[in-house]
């Protein structure tokens, strides 16, 4: 089977791990972790970085920190994970669910900025929501598929509303923006470390950004909100915190960052070079702000195709495929949020095929993925 996304392992995980072994620092305390956090907010062009126990923990830690409480609302994409939408009700908040942009099927900032200005108020100095009464506590956009959002156009909107923002990049370590390094452009920006994800550690999550005030509380909260060295607590914590042993493998991860967004990149352009001229297809987006990492890259299909129908047929020559996310509002627990028209997600969001993605993938077995789809489609 050629598998979907699978790590590659072969640099220096299995050294880094026998010295956790060694030493018998396996557990929550270790060097490894404060080398991960300081090389994930390098990497990621951020001052400062923790690291936690998974992606979802992240989001809520990022958001907590920034003052996200009960009974407010926090406006997320509807095209994304669950997990987006989770970590908000974690928070005791509810998601207001906003469209994407189809030229990046990332939040859309003007859908955003009309969704406020008809459907909220501010008073004292904070903005709340007209049919609910409810504060809007801050913006949390999803940087799909490893694509940056429009985060220049979303950030003039939260700083006309002083709302604070934070970033879902949680397969995005190594993508550009402008350019530039993307870990500070939100005042938090919150990476996954999943065993799909470019770099792994098996599980895990990083919270990065230049705001010391909003990393430091989201560590001291995700720590169990420890006081000094004796046990003294000064508030309700999470005991969130990444192992040395996940964070060794995370070191030698990213070791190899450049190395694997580079061979995304090449799967990508192999992909729409040998694929190009199907007819009913077209490719994921492209913007002309982001340079996306290409987490999942793959195919978009036109109505006179069935993805699962093309997945079960490539299941069939040993190629793993999936559709992509089902939309937040259809799933059980937010039917009944608040949300904004769907016309691009609902668009999209039935017509996506990915296409295997890992960075071990060798040069004949993408030519038998190619070949595959071909006589397929």
């Amino acid at each position: 089977m050629i598998e979907l996304a699978i790590p590659d392992l072969s640099g220096n995980e299995r050294k880094y791990l026998n010295e956790c072994i060694d030493t018998t620092f396996v557990s929550t305390v270790g060097e490894f972790v404060k080398r991960f956090e300081k090389e994930v907010a390098r990497k990621a062009g951020a001052a400062y970085g923790t690291v936690v126990s998974s992606g979802t923990d992240g989001l809520h830690m990022a958001l907590t920190a920034c003052g996200v409480g009960r009974n407010e609302l926090v406006c997320i994409p509807a095209f994304t994970f669950i997990a987006t939408a989770n970590a908000v009700v974690h928070c005791g908040a509810e998601p207001w669910l906003i469209d994407i942009d189809e030229k990046s099927w990332t939040m859309d900032p003007e859908l955003l900025e009309r969704e406020l200005a008809e459907k909220a108020y501010e008073k004292d100095g904070k903005l709340f929501h007209r049919g609910s009464g409810k504060r809007i506590a801050a913006v949390m956009p999803v940087y799909t598929m490893g694509m940056p959002a429009d985060m220049d156009r979303i950030r003039d909107v939260t700083d006309k509303y002083h709302l604070p923002l934070v970033a879902d990049a949680a397969a995005a370590i190594g993508a550009k923006y402008k350019g530039r390094n993307i870990g500070n452009l939100a005042d938090a920006t919150v990476f996954s470390f999943n065993g799909n994800k470019t770099i792994t550690c098996g599980g895990g999550g990083a919270i990065v950004g230049d705001n010391e005030r909003i990393i430091e509380r989201a560590k001291h909260i995700a720590t169990t909100a420890r006081v000094g060295q004796d046990y003294d607590h000064d508030m309700v914590g999470y005991n969130y915190r990444m192992t040395n042993l996940q964070a060794a493998v995370g070191c030698a991860q990213i070791e190899r960052l450049e190395e694997f967004v580079i061979k995304k990149h090449y799967i990508s352009d192999y992909y729409k070079e040998h694929l190009k001229g199907i007819p009913g297809i077209a490719f994921f987006p492209e913007t002309d702000w982001g340079e996306s990492v290409c987490w999942f890259t793959g195919l978009v299909l036109d109505d006179t195709r069935n993805v699962r129908e093309v997945c079960d047929r490539l299941a069939d020559k040993e190629i793993q495929t999936k559709p992509f996310w089902k939309p937040v509002y259809m799933q059980k627990p937010y039917l009944h949020v608040e949300k904004s028209d769907m016309d691009v997600t609902e668009k999209i969001w039935r017509h996506i095929l990915t296409l295997p993605v890992s960075t071990c993938l060798t040069e004949k077995q993408l030519e038998s993925v190619v070949m595959a789809v071909k006589e397929i489609l």
